[in-house]
């Protein structure tokens, strides 16, 4: 489970003029990463613009990731999708790459029940040979999965974790006392540190892009009882994500790129661009603090 914890960039998607993976800044902004040191990567997930990519897309964002990644980091591939039917061939398709797991948002917009929820990912690890981590997203999809809900996956040797973007440290604690075997990835940059001291394992995050090696420091200091040195990397950090808050989120990440760089373009409608002035004193405000 080792190769598990740790810090994983939620990869983003960049997209060349004709609004087209471009590939090679895929590429780049791997290896960066890689140099950095990330456990490994998340992929296509909510920062990827997952759902406004078709589906030979993502069948083609999994192939270049693990053609570029080989063995050198851990991979995870987000294969979530409203029908199970979807995410069972996105889980196959990421098992024959040969991916150390699978992970997933819970089905939403049509408000499942429990019982379809629970249905809709013992399916998916049933088609499957590699193990899943679930994907507790609350506040995008819709769906709250309990503190006893997650200890049924989580009691099945299949599912080896928990991705938690939530705010709910009180239930990411509970996860981990009631199963210190599993991964417990926090989900918000921005609480990171809180993360840790409830229990997690590591994070997932889109901030880790561009500044993983920041991440990768918290967790060192942490380990190191060194609270006062994390408390305040943990607020630089924060200072960026306020910035990115205030603009757009992933725009603002694809601006950074760029800004270093890598050809990430802009995000696909209905995702709008940063208007020029305003992405000039955002890069003003945080490129020195990168």
């Amino acid at each position: 489970m080792k190769n598990f914890k740790g810090i994983f960039p939620a990869l983003l998607t960049p997209f060349d003029k004709d609004n087209k993976i471009n590939d090679k800044a895929l590429e780049a902004l791997i290896e960066m990463n890689i140099k950095k040191g990330v456990q490994g990567f998340y992929v296509s997930g909510s920062t990827a613009e997952v759902f406004l990519l078709s589906e030979q897309e993502r069948a083609s964002l999994y192939k270049t990731v693990k053609e570029i990644v080989g063995d050198r980091a851990t991979l995870i591939a987000h294969i979530g999708a409203i029908g199970t039917d979807n995410s069972i061939n996105f889980a196959k398709l990421a098992d024959k790459l040969g991916y150390d797991a699978v992970s997933s948002v819970a089905p939403f917009y049509y408000k499942f029940s429990y019982p379809e929820i629970k249905q809709y990912y013992f399916d998916i690890v049933n088609s499957v040979s590699i193990p899943m981590i679930i994907y507790n997203f609350p506040g995008f999809s819709g769906v709250n999965l309990s503190v006893s809900q997650i200890g049924e996956f989580l009691s099945d040797d299949r599912f080896i974790g928990v991705k938690h973007t939530s705010n709910d440290y009180f239930a990411l604690s509970q996860y981990k006392i009631a199963f210190p075997d599993k991964i417990i990835y926090n989900g918000f940059d921005e609480m990171m540190l809180a993360g840790l001291s409830m229990g997690a394992d590591g994070g997932i995050g889109s901030t880790y892009n561009f500044m993983a090696e920041k991440f990768l420091k918290l967790i060192e200091l942490y380990k190191d009882c060194k609270m006062v040195e994390a408390d305040l990397l943990q607020k630089e950090i924060n200072k960026i994500i306020a910035a990115l808050c205030e603009i757009s989120v992933m725009a603002g990440e694809k601006a950074i790129l760029c800004e270093m760089g890598l050809d990430f373009g802009i995000c696909r409608k209905p995702f709008g661009e940063i208007e020029p002035e305003k992405k000039k004193a955002f890069l003003n405000t945080v490129m020195p603090l990168i």
